[in-house]
């Protein structure tokens, strides 16, 4: 068992990962205070990634680069693997973590919710009527990064746009919902054990 002293002071992750279309590392201290280091060559993700580590007050560093001559689909699904892994190891066992958590972020005229379990479970309902280019990304393209996140992360996701018209802050909502939410969930609540009633996640 953790106690909440060696979970405040240990919650690090680091992961990489190589293959023929992308090369990723990501590293994540949840005791940080929100800085982020993101370097993709996609600077539209890299500014969400960035929202994310802001508003969930971990610290983020995530380098990577990939075949965007081919398409930004591989390089956004596979920075969702890497930070789900390297949060999901800094969690360890999840032991005296709070586990589900929803939160709002408005955007101007943009609203999003972001509700979030971490209890194992894989899930992702992603409802954001996202289409068009947002930069150099195409916004549809978005969905891979949280589809990917959530399987690694181990967590049921789900995402609902609730109101918007410009896709940039459409889209910036959900990632800082997304922060926000992680932040309540992912913090000890000053008890041992797996928060569930089962006495096991998954």
């Amino acid at each position: 068992m953790l106690t909440q002293s060696r979970c405040v002071l240990n919650r690090k992750g680091r992961v990489t990962r190589k293959s023929r279309e992308t090369q990723l590392a990501a590293g994540v201290d949840l005791e940080g205070r929100g800085r982020a280091e993101v370097s993709t060559g996609l600077d539209f993700l890299d500014h969400m990634l960035e929202q994310v580590s802001r508003y969930g007050g971990f610290d983020l560093r995530l380098r990577g680069t990939g075949d965007l001559q081919v398409d930004p689909h591989h390089l956004v699904e596979d920075a969702g693997i890497v930070l789900g892994q390297a949060l999901s190891q800094a969690m360890g066992d999840r032991d005296g973590i709070t586990r589900f958590a929803s939160a709002y972020a408005p955007l101007d005229e943009s609203l999003a919710r972001v509700v979030i379990d971490l209890g194992q479970r894989p899930f992702l309902s992603y409802n954001v009527a996202l289409r068009g280019r947002i930069g150099t990304l195409e916004s549809e393209v978005v969905e891979e990064f949280w589809r990917a996140f959530s399987i690694h992360l181990g967590a049921t996701i789900h995402v609902d746009l609730i109101r918007g018209r410009n896709r940039h802050h459409m889209a910036e909502a959900t990632f800082k919902a997304l922060g926000l939410a992680l932040r309540a969930a992912m913090a000890p609540t000053g008890r041992t054990g797996v928060p569930s009633s089962k006495g096991v996640l998954g």
